[in-house]
């Protein structure tokens, strides 16, 4: 039983993990954070496959924590979709890392590895590991040279840029 017990909170806290290699980014301030990021790319996911306009907005809870609105567009039935949940510091609250849930007890990795510290205009975000990755901006579209560097970089963190989704805005 007491087998059973570790293997089963090794898997939860698993998924909040960060992968191998990559370091969320130090000096956040999550009050600059709240608020609506646009989704400019991704890596294929069941949970937004067919959505566009997908937007994701941060709010402070009163324990604490952080409050997430994901919104999308969902094209096929022509109305919007939504999933409300929850995110705490997995660190200290100046290290990028949360961890987030939609799912009751089930909480997956939300780690900030690329911040626009001076206007927190873009973020680029991975899961516990390489196949789950966003760039996300403040509005919805990004210079095509900021987005170019940022695919440069996370090409160079191991994500498979070739295989990322442009998500539709207009």
């Amino acid at each position: 039983m007491k087998s059973l017990l570790i293997l089963a909170l090794s898997v939860l806290t698993g998924c909040t993990g960060i992968p191998e290699g990559i370091k969320a980014v130090d000096g956040f301030d999550i009050n600059r954070y709240l608020g609506t990021w646009y989704e400019i790319a991704r890596l294929d996911h069941r949970f937004e496959r067919g959505l566009e306009k997908i937007s994701a907005t941060y709010t402070l809870r009163e324990d604490g924590g952080v409050d997430v609105l994901n919104k999308g567009w969902d094209v096929k039935a022509g109305e919007w979709s939504q999933a409300q949940g929850k995110a705490y510091f997995v660190e200290q609250p100046d290290k990028g890392r949360l961890k987030v849930s939609f799912f009751g007890p089930f909480y997956g990795g939300y780690n900030i590895i690329e911040l626009d510290k001076q206007n927190y205009a873009y973020s680029m975000v991975t899961g516990p590991d390489r196949s789950y990755f966003w760039i996300l901006s403040r509005t919805p579209q990004l210079p095509e040279a900021k987005l170019q560097a940022l695919l440069k970089r996370a090409k160079a963190l191991g994500f498979a840029t070739d295989q990322l989704i442009f998500v539709k805005h207009d």
